[in-house]
């Protein structure tokens, strides 16, 4: 039994909610992916492994919760419960497992993050400007591309008072070689025709359309095939469920680099929004709503307090 003490907010919580990703599953249901805090109780198996009091992480749905019973081989261990190491849960974890898997780096290629200044993006950036590539982001402010340029990107783009389009065909006529796709709609369109040769377009979300009644924006996909044959192009869909096998791995690796300081983990409390840090459950919501604003620099991150007077 563990007791939560951050829990992670992803853009998905709201397709989980909305029942899409298991349809069999009826409300109430409990909700949310991942969580750090500290082991209360142990169960037999457990105490082998485990001791009150050690700090560890967890992603399993229901996450949105006070206290959590985790099987232990769910259960990663970590040096201190810092909210840190819940940016790399889920969020760490897929940029790290996408581009190794389907990006297929190398040195000097051109790889584009939409979304790069959220909780998921800051890590593509991160990891692939490791790989030796120039690296593009987009993002919604100025205050991002500030963020964007202090982790290394190379070339930010404003969404919101640049072209990303005319920018990147002005730029880049050659077309980028990667692209890591978390908005949907019109920004997969643009990316999908600035693929380069060869070029690796990966979805690993499609927010724009999360709050619609289909989790869909529609896409302009009739020309995909002729688009990805004239390039020997190739769109990859990705889905951290489907690579449980490398997690572990790929997690003690992300968890190392930010230990030397080689990796930012930017957590974003919400002290910025109109009613200040998340803290407690009932903020849940309002940090969702901050992150379909596009307000968030870095993984949202919720704290819960510890109750003095906990029933357990």
């Amino acid at each position: 039994l563990f007791s939560s003490r951050f829990v992670g907010i992803n853009a998905s919580d709201i397709n989980y909610s909305a029942g899409r990703y298991d349809a069999s599953v009826k409300p109430p249901f409990d909700v949310g992916f991942e969580g750090v805090g500290d082991v209360v109780a142990l169960g037999l198996s457990a105490s082998a492994d485990y001791t009150v009091g050690q700090a560890v992480a967890y992603v399993k749905a229901g996450s949105f919760a006070e206290y959590t019973v985790v099987p232990a081989k769910q259960a990663v261990p970590l040096p201190s419960v810092k909210p840190e190491f819940l940016t790399l849960m889920v969020s760490g974890a897929t940029a790290y497992l996408s581009l190794k898997e389907l990006g297929e780096l190398s040195e000097g290629e051109k790889v584009l993050v939409t979304a790069a200044a959220g909780g998921t993006g800051q890590f593509a950036v991160q990891l692939a400007k490791k790989a030796k590539c120039h690296v593009i982001g987009t993002c919604s402010s100025d205050e991002k591309g500030g963020f964007l340029k202090s982790i290394g990107c190379d070339r930010t783009i404003n969404y919101k008072t640049e072209n990303v389009e005319s920018i990147l065909r002005k730029d880049y006529p050659e077309g980028v070689d990667v692209v890591y796709e978390s908005v949907g709609g019109e920004m997969f369109d643009l990316a999908l025709n600035s693929l380069a040769t060869k070029g690796r377009l990966i979805v690993i979300g499609f927010i724009a359309g999360y709050q619609n009644p289909t989790g869909l924006q529609p896409i302009k996909a009739e020309f995909l095939p002729a688009k990805l044959l004239k390039k020997s192009a190739s769109v990859r869909g990705f889905f951290l469920n489907h690579y449980l096998s490398k997690y572990k791995m790929a997690l003690k690796d992300l968890l190392e680099m930010y230990e030397r300081g080689d990796l930012v983990c930017e957590v974003d409390f919400g002290d910025a929004s109109p009613e200040g840090k998340f803290t407690g459950l009932e903020s849940v919501f309002r940090a969702v709503d901050y992150m379909y604003m596009g307000k968030n620099i870095g993984k949202i991150v919720v704290e819960l307090p510890h109750s003095v007077n906990s029933k357990l």
